[in-house]
């Protein structure tokens, strides 16, 4: 049918140059008026086809008209709500009054209801002692008539106010059309014939190509966007982290041992060995292997002398030390236990000691060259996985990313932590920051720190810092006026703030959609 609609448009634009209006079309095939709405789109598609080629051209006209309800198709059929309640009536004086729910009864309740009021406004009924009767001898039902000259012309001569009135009963809907007037483009031909799309071997071979009528490459096409890999939102937000802390002159700190000891991720940062954090229902311990390798002797002992006896200013646990439960191996629960590593190497490097078995080099940009002469300050971070036995919630999860940080100098102050997180956060573009005092069994004075978010209205606990306790310094070697700073910071939690993510569950996990991935914009603080 296409072709052929096709083909009828063009020979009657060959013979009258111009279609005023393509309603005067019939469609090849087709028993449905050229007027309909479903004729009219036959015909778009039509010219659409052919105005593609430049064969013609056409204008769109708007229209608007009306038809009736499947309500107002009985109005039709029926009468009106008030007329059907007038006709069930008994003429005044002629009969005893209809009791309303005798009505209700004989006409319906809806209509019984409806025409009631309408025809009590128009004058038709009233009301005689515990009934109706007529009002009138007859009346004209004008919202019968109206409704069929709707229905025969789409329009109503009485204008749009009337027109309005049976739109708000419901009575009639709008209905919007359109219709076209054709013209002749610049290369009209009465030839239905498609234009070659691709150029072959056979037209080569023949030299059929030089006469060929060949489709006009669009250029101005947008080619299909190609499938590509896409950065989850987190490992946005985890670079922008690390430009950040890259452009406040901290180094990396290497974080690929996700087994730690209990000695590193708990002892050397004295968290008790009875300490809640150590069970099992709030840490992933391995089954094997058992034991972990031993840290260095010196320490080690200094360690456990100070948790069982005391030292440096502390008083100690005063429990006894237990060398297995120091040697345990788990899921680090926190990025902290690379930095006490860290912080110990530092410590014996100032010093010009070796450090056996635990690396060398990572502080050539943070803390000069440790040979010997004296501490040098060092400002260390990273942002990597961290284990804990968790129920997961909206904002919990087994699994995490941690953003730990320490800087070490002489004469620091709890000033200066708040100072530089305040900083830190917003370069993050998170402005809302809040602290509050809390305890860490490794640092003293400690805070927690709380950032506002928008779409869970309320503040959410983003990380937690402090001043390491000077037993654990000390213990590693140095001198009694360094101080260091520490802080643990959630990934998930700023990411979701920034994201405007409600539930952790929809950033992590298998159920997170693809398209919010490919999708989220890059981070840019």
């Amino acid at each position: 049918m296409s072709e052929q609609l096709q083909q009828l448009i063009l020979d009657t634009l060959d013979k009258s140059s111009t279609i005023k209006d393509t309603r005067t079309i019939t469609i090849p095939g087709s028993d449905q008026p050229a007027s309909t709405h479903d004729a009219q789109i036959t015909i778009l598609g039509a010219l659409n086809s052919l105005q593609s080629r430049d064969m013609i051209k056409y204008e769109t006209h708007e229209i608007s008209s009306h038809v009736l309800t499947a309500e107002g198709s009985q109005i039709v059929l029926n009468g009106s709500h008030e007329a059907i309640v007038w006709g069930a009536l008994p003429e005044k004086g002629t009969g005893s009054p209809l009791p309303i729910p005798s009505l209700k009864k004989a006409v319906g309740d809806e209509t019984a209801k409806i025409g009631q009021s309408r025809a009590f406004k128009s004058g038709w009924i009233t009301k005689e002692g515990d009934g109706l009767v007529k009002a009138v001898s007859s009346i004209t039902d004008t919202t019968q008539n109206d409704l069929r000259e709707v229905d025969s012309t789409g329009a109503l001569a009485a204008g749009e106010k009337l027109l309005a009135d049976y739109r708000k009963r419901k009575l009639i809907a709008q209905k919007k059309g359109q219709w076209f007037t054709v013209h002749k483009g610049t290369n009209f031909s009465t030839s239905t014939a498609k234009p070659e799309t691709d150029l072959t071997a056979e037209m080569l071979a023949s030299g059929s190509w030089k006469t060929a009528n060949f489709k006009k490459y669009n250029f101005e096409a947008e080619g299909i966007p190609p499938n590509g890999g896409a950065f989850h939102p987190l490992l946005k937000v985890r670079e922008e982290i690390i430009n950040i802390f890259l452009e406040m002159g901290f180094a990396e700190m290497p974080t690929s041992s996700f087994v730690e000891s209990g000695f590193w991720c708990f002892d050397a940062l004295f968290v008790p060995q009875q300490h809640p954090a150590r069970d099992l229902q709030d840490t992933f311990y391995l089954s094997d292997p058992v034991q972990s390798l031993p840290p260095p002797k010196a320490y080690y002992d200094r360690v456990a002398k100070v948790h069982e006896h005391g030292g440096y200013g502390s008083l100690g646990y005063r429990v006894p030390w237990s060398d297995s439960e120091s040697r345990k191996l788990l899921l680090r629960t926190h990025t902290t236990a690379t930095s006490a590593t860290m912080l110990y190497r530092l410590a014996a490097r100032c010093r010009g000691e070796s450090v056996e078995g635990l690396g060398d080099g990572e502080f050539k940009h943070s803390a000069g060259k440790g040979d010997g002469d004296g501490f040098r300050p060092a400002k260390l971070f990273s942002v990597d996985r961290v284990f804990r036995n968790e129920t997961m919630d909206a904002t919990h999860l087994a699994e995490f990313h941690q953003v730990e940080g320490v800087v070490a100098d002489k004469n620091l102050t709890l000033a200066d932590l708040i100072g530089f997180m305040r900083v830190f956060f917003s370069k993050m573009g998170i402005n809302e920051v809040r602290f509050k005092p809390a305890y860490n069994p490794y640092t003293e004075p400690s805070l927690e720190i709380f950032a506002f978010h928008p779409q869970l209205k309320k503040w959410v606990e983003v990380g937690n810092s402090g001043m390491f306790r000077p037993e654990m310094l000390e213990s590693m070697g140095f001198p009694k006026d360094v101080r260091v700073h520490g802080w643990g910071l959630s990934l998930e939690r700023p990411t979701m703030i920034r994201y405007g993510i409600s539930n952790i569950r929809t950033l992590v996990g298998h159920k997170v959609p693809l398209d919010v991935v490919e999708n989220s914009p890059a981070v840019m603080f």
